[in-house]
């Protein structure tokens, strides 16, 4: 709160919540209607920690600006490397920025918090609050309000929120605020797909107030998918893409460069053919998807073990 408070005394204003705005007790933050974004497609990327989320998000903003799209991705996460491969390193984060100059964000230009990486995607780090100190949604909030007072949005084709881990909490759950589509990335094991579960049901949430729905998940670093296709066709979920457990990612990763800088490589070829299809089936409109969120005994039978 200490957080918060001091980015309302320097002028940034304070979050309005919402009691009860997503369900019975609830207490969210709540999107002024000033910050809608309009004119792009907007999605949203979830998933359990360490699943691979950045790197998704990453490959298809590079594969929507292959097809095209004029790409604005921003990474919602405190260790700010969402964007590291599209650049080639570490970018500094919107909250750091802000303090920089005393929260005078009348001093900001553009470059001094977008940088445009691969193929002209432009990165965006809103980073977090300090530990224990402060709204993750609210930062994504201030970073937002950043964009849309320097016309930043009002030439983007795509703009895909990066967000931490699988915090389904109302700070993490703010980019569900602004999103058309979210979509889950997940692995053919438990722990992956008891996290989409939960994501399902914090989308299902966001969606009685907002405009947001899931597209579908996507099966990353992962041989087969029977798994997710089982869990899927339980709850009237669908799996729109499958990225194999393959090297040639994790070298992506280590060089810094999304798959569509690596080497002509059979796997990279093949991987990056379905990242197009996934950049050009989001953009052509997904249906709306509304899967029924399992209870946690009800998850545990069907992909527990024996």
């Amino acid at each position: 709160m200490r957080e918060a408070a001091g980015l309302e005394a320097r002028g940034l204003g304070a979050p309005p919540v919402i009691r009860g705005q997503d369900g019975e007790g609830s207490v969210q933050v709540h999107q002024d209607d000033s910050m809608k974004i309009e004119g792009a497609q907007v999605f949203a990327v979830y998933g359990k920690g360490g699943i691979g989320k950045s790197t998704t998000s990453s490959n298809l903003s590079a594969a929507f600006s292959k097809l095209g799209k004029r790409v604005l991705q921003i990474g919602c996460d405190p260790k700010h490397d969402s964007t590291f491969t599209l650049t080639g390193q570490l970018q500094p984060t919107v909250i750091d920025i802000l303090k920089s100059v005393d929260f005078h964000a009348e001093e900001l230009r553009p470059e001094d918090f977008v940088t445009e990486g691969f193929n002209g995607v432009k990165c965006v780090e809103a980073g977090g609050p300090p530990a224990g100190t402060g709204c993750g949604g609210y930062v994504v909030g201030q970073t937002v309000k950043l964009l849309k007072q320097h016309h930043l949005l009002e030439d983007t084709d795509v703009v895909i929120f990066d967000v931490l881990g699988d915090v389904v909490c109302g700070g993490f759950a703010a980019p569900l605020q602004h999103a058309d589509r979210a979509v889950i990335v997940t692995a053919n094991d438990f722990d992956s797909i008891y996290a989409m579960n939960r994501i399902i049901a914090a989308v299902q949430a966001k969606s009685s107030n907002y405009k947001v729905r899931l597209a579908g998940c996507v099966a990353n670093r992962s041989k087969d998918t029977d798994e997710v296709d089982r869990f899927c066709r339980t709850v009237g979920f669908e799996r729109i893409a499958h990225m194999p457990d393959i090297d040639a990612i994790r070298r992506s990763r280590l060089k810094k460069k999304t798959l569509f800088e690596m080497p002509d490589e059979e796997d990279i070829i093949l991987a990056r053919a379905e990242y197009i299809r996934l950049a050009a089936q989001l953009y052509a409109g997904t249906e709306g998807l509304t899967p029924a969120a399992m209870e946690d005994r009800e998850i545990f039978e069907l992909l527990g073990f024996d």
